[in-house]
């Protein structure tokens, strides 16, 4: 556990945790760019190509808060290094595999590993850092967040300029490797003191529950939001969620104490949390088709122009910029300020100089400005609120909140585009309709976050 000093090694350990971070991030976006080569070389429909981006994502969200407790009761250290060899296996399959079936499978299987190591990382960051140095330490795995999720499309398309397809999941290997290594021999073990005994209950609801929630989300632009298979889904999902927290009311120690949600700065952190990622999420799936498809750069072409948004974030986080705004500013300022900037980055893309990479790039250096400011300051604001011992659960509540927003802006925003193609409209302003509402999305949740946590500071003041 953290002295008031922290972990004398802390920022070394700091970066392997984001090492192992890294790994998770960059597999989420690198597979964006593939999404041609897949569908010449594995033949794949469309509805193949949703599943192979959506089954991780499926998985791990279902995953998430099991995952998490599990963390907090067995130790972090150890779910740590089981989700590192989990990744690593899952990453070599994926790269062998020879049919969109085997491929989809494979994603899956990586997600158990993905839910581990997303609840470990951002946990043992917590752990091992004084409480004036943790939005520090955020600020630095947030930025690490950024650069593999900016730069999966940058390492894909050079990937796929050189290699096959399968070469984007095997690059994992040797990442997988020496983050087990040096989580090993360097995190220290870090677990609940009380040692809460698992909630098996609760685990199995809480897996159903988001798994059929993210399902639900993930099959309506397909299937129709009112079709039989969505709804039913959905009301799956609505009951075992009800059902799960029900049961978590009832204990005495449970894996996600409801009381958390009484707490305005945990609920202000929630619900911003979710429409910045919605808004975030699904805008930038669709950056990518604008490159490629409408401004007709190649792969790497495409991912070396998204750079931009990486290098923002990792400059300002990394100098130390952002968390001093963030001290000077106040948590409900910089978390307003930076989904300003961020809404402002999607609509210059949308709409700036449609046709050319001038307006791309200004959103792109807005969008990373944003995510610098507001994003950790999200983070810590979901972490402060939960007890030191449940920070993987807490990790895990970050991480839900993270697949789920992201998914389901993927699913809404796709569905702008396709309607808006479907009424007429070409496929770049189709692309720019997309744009504009998850700039709208990531506005709404920047001030009702803002606001939120605003209140909560002045009742508690």
């Amino acid at each position: 556990m953290s002295t008031p000093q922290g972990h004398p090694q802390r920022w070394l350990i700091l970066g392997v945790i984001c090492l192992a971070q890294l790994t998770v991030v960059l597999d989420n976006t690198v597979l964006n760019v593939a999404i041609p080569s897949l569908t010449r070389e594995l033949h794949a429909k469309t509805s193949d190509i949703q599943w192979m981006i959506n089954a991780y994502s499926l998985v791990q969200s279902g995953l998430l808060l099991s995952a998490g407790n599990a963390a907090d009761r067995y130790g972090r250290k150890k779910m740590l290094a089981t989700g590192l060899a989990l990744f690593g296996i899952g990453s070599l399959v994926a790269g062998l595999a020879g049919s969109t079936a085997q491929l989809i499978a494979a994603r899956a299987g990586m997600g158990i590993g993905g839910a581990l190591l997303m609840t470990t990382t951002l946990a043992v960051a917590m752990q091992i850092f004084a409480p004036e140095e943790q939005p520090k330490a955020i600020g630095i795995w947030s930025a690490v967040n950024a650069l593999g999720f900016a730069g999966g499309p940058l390492i894909g398309g050079f990937v796929l300029d050189h290699f096959w397809w399968g070469a984007i999941f095997l690059i994992n290997l040797p990442v997988a490797v020496l983050g087990l290594v040096a989580v090993v021999i360097l995190v220290p073990e870090t677990k609940n003191p009380r040692g809460d005994r698992p909630d098996l209950v609760g685990a199995v609801l809480s897996t159903i529950g988001m798994a059929s929630l993210v399902y639900a989300i993930i099959s309506g632009p397909g299937h129709g939001w009112t079709s039989a298979r969505v709804l039913g889904t959905a009301a799956v999902a609505v009951l075992v969620l009800g059902a799960f927290a029900w049961w978590e009311s009832r204990l005495e120690d449970p894996m996600l104490d409801i009381h958390f949600f009484r707490d305005r700065r945990f609920t202000g952190a929630v619900a911003g949390a979710v429409l910045i990622v919605f808004g975030m999420g699904g805008a930038l799936f669709l950056l990518t088709q604008h490159l490629q498809f409408v401004l007709g750069y190649e792969p790497l072409e495409a991912g070396l122009r998204t750079a931009p948004l990486a290098l923002t974030v990792v400059v300002l986080n990394f100098s130390g910029l952002s968390a001093r705004w963030s001290t000077r500013l106040g948590t409900p300022a910089s978390i307003a300020l930076g989904m300003v900037c961020m809404a402002g980055g999607l609509v210059s893309i949308a709409e700036v100089d449609n046709g050319g990479y001038l307006g791309t790039l200004l959103g792109l250096l807005l969008i990373g400005a944003g995510c610098a400011v507001a994003n950790p300051a999200m983070a810590h604001a979901i972490m402060s609120a939960i007890p030191p011992e449940k920070a993987g659960v807490g990790a895990g509540i970050n991480g839900t909140l993270a697949e789920f927003g992201n998914g389901l802006g993927v699913a809404v925003l796709g569905a702008v585009l396709s309607s808006s193609v479907a009424s007429g409209e070409s496929f770049a302003d189709g692309l720019g309709a997309g744009q504009l509402v998850g700039a709208v999305a990531v506005l709404l949740g920047g001030f009702v976050a803002a606001g939120l946590l605003r209140r909560a500071e002045r009742v508690s003041a």
